[in-house]
């Protein structure tokens, strides 16, 4: 829509990020039954531009799991007037699932079935660990 777009017709970057923390979101509260609450953003890749008029579709899937977290990955395509897709974005999102206290709660396994799923999961796993020795170095 015209509120979403620049002066160039193209769709804004932060309504994107913020459509994809929604899309995660949900993706997370199915997956744990529980109320989820973001924790990073990260791989926030802008490989097009979405333009106005065209159809943004965002899909979302659960690639990894920690005990409380979930990493949700969600692609975003434009959709042109002929139904013709172009993906414009890739970006991995961790959530964390939250108990009636708002502490974190544990989350349930993720059935890995597909060599795919199996290959997000081992991605997944390093960026935890690209992520978790950042934090210490920082520290």
């Amino acid at each position: 829509m015209p509120g979403d777009t620049n002066g160039y017709g193209r769709l804004f970057g932060g309504r994107l990020a913020e459509w994809i923390d929604i899309v995660a979101a949900v993706v997370a509260r199915r997956h744990s039954g529980q109320e989820v609450t973001t924790v990073s953003m990260d791989d926030l890749n802008f490989k097009a531009p979405a333009y106005a008029n065209e159809t943004v579709v965002l899909i979302g899937r659960v690639t990894y799991v920690g005990r409380t977290s979930m990493e949700v990955r969600v692609d975003t395509y434009a959709e042109n007037l002929r139904g013709e897709r172009s993906m414009i974005n890739k970006a991995y999102v961790v959530m964390v699932a939250l108990d009636e206290n708002q502490k974190p709660a544990p989350v349930p396994a993720l059935l890995l079935e597909t060599d795919e799923q199996k290959a997000e999961w081992a991605a997944g796993e390093k960026r935890r660990e690209l992520k978790t020795r950042l934090s210490a170095a920082v520290m």
